[in-house]
């Protein structure tokens, strides 16, 4: 097979731009393209190696005879078109959180566990979180070297990119001093339940100059909800369902880019430079020992980064390493992208 008919799916957000100039700089085999997207974008039209494709509504048209789809339209639209696409023959790459708890939808990081991809009962691939998409990389080799993680600590820096557009909105507005409410908001005198309510801006406060981690109401005892993907996806990737994860995530205010410090612990790791000469030879992964005046490797739209490996003084067994990854490249559209180039390896 020459090429392959390929589909883009929110092909006019934020990511699927990316997907997008991806597919054309990675040279993915594609013999037709199509670009779908809601009503509201319907009609218009992309750019595509010169030609421009017209964007068609995703919720009518028709889905025969495509062979890989990559979604990134959200998990709404994921969980109600994802399955039509797959029913209709296609394999779908999707970059949402609709699927990635399904345990018949494989989650895949290109560089750790591609095979997976072979598994796919209902034809849906499943694309990880950004933070746990960055830390990956970086910890599949000392899995590798040391035989095993017993226990992961993370804290995750997070952009203002990872919750899309919205997001780099916030983080530009001015301060103005405390948020008042807008006439017809809810007021201290509303009750729960006011439709008032449901028109709040999800997230008041102001990211401008400021680091916010955000407690859900129904987890403050359990943490998180981004702490929680990074545990339940890296036990996924990663194979080991016992794996101990203990992970703090921090929306700060730069547009792209996530930063993950991270200390793995496992039964090998007694020396702090063991696991080092592993990193260099890891696909997507650029390394640095901490030396002194060594120069911290940088991560690229292709690439997470691993440095200062040392051990923590209050850990028995341990190392330290820092993995800063791209958020909308290797942190969503160029895995997609990747993960479609391992499916399309296999469907030859």
């Amino acid at each position: 097979m020459s090429g392959f008919n390929v589909a883009v799916v929110g092909a006019t957000g934020q990511v699927g731009r990316v997907m997008r100039t991806l597919l054309e700089e990675r040279h993915f085999p594609v013999e037709t393209i199509r670009f779908f997207s809601s009503a509201r974008s319907a009609g218009t039209t992309l750019p595509w190696k010169g030609q421009d494709i017209v964007v068609e509504d995703v919720a009518t048209a028709d889905y025969s005879g495509i062979d890989i789809a990559v979604f990134s339209a959200g998990a709404t639209a994921s969980r109600e078109y994802a399955p039509k696409f797959a029913a209709a023959g296609a394999v779908v790459v999707d970059n949402s959180s609709a699927w990635r708890k399904d345990p018949e939808v494989p989650l895949v990081v290109s560089e750790v566990n591609p095979d997976d991809v072979d598994n796919r009962p209902k034809g849906i691939i499943a694309n990880p979180n950004c933070t746990t998409m960055a830390a990956m990389p970086v910890l599949k080799p000392l899995v590798d070297a040391a035989g095993g993680l017993t226990r992961l600590f993370v804290s995750s820096y997070q952009a203002v990119s990872g919750s899309g557009r919205a997001g780099r909105r916030r983080a530009d507005r001015p301060d103005r001093g405390r948020r008042r409410s807008r006439p017809g908001s809810a007021g201290p005198g509303r009750p729960r339940g006011h439709p008032a309510r449901a028109r709040r801006v999800r997230r008041p406060h102001r990211l401008r100059r400021r680091a916010a981690r955000r407690l859900h109401r129904r987890r403050r005892k359990r943490g998180n909800r981004r702490g929680q993907k990074l545990r339940n996806e890296s036990r996924r990737i990663l194979h080991i369902p016992d794996l101990a994860v203990s992970g703090t995530c921090v929306r700060v205010p730069v547009y792209t880019g996530h930063t993950s410090p991270s200390t793995p612990s496992s039964p090998a790791t007694s020396r702090p430079t063991r696991p080092v000469p592993c990193w260099p030879r890891a696909p997507a992964c650029a390394s640095s020992t901490s030396r002194p005046r060594s120069r911290p490797p940088a991560a690229t739209r292709s690439s997470s980064a691993a440095s200062v490996t040392t051990r923590p003084s209050t850990a028995t067994a341990g190392l330290c390493s820092s993995s800063p990854a791209t958020t909308c490249a290797k942190g969503a559209a160029l895995n997609a992208v990747q993960v479609a180039e391992v499916v399309a390896a296999r469907l030859r």
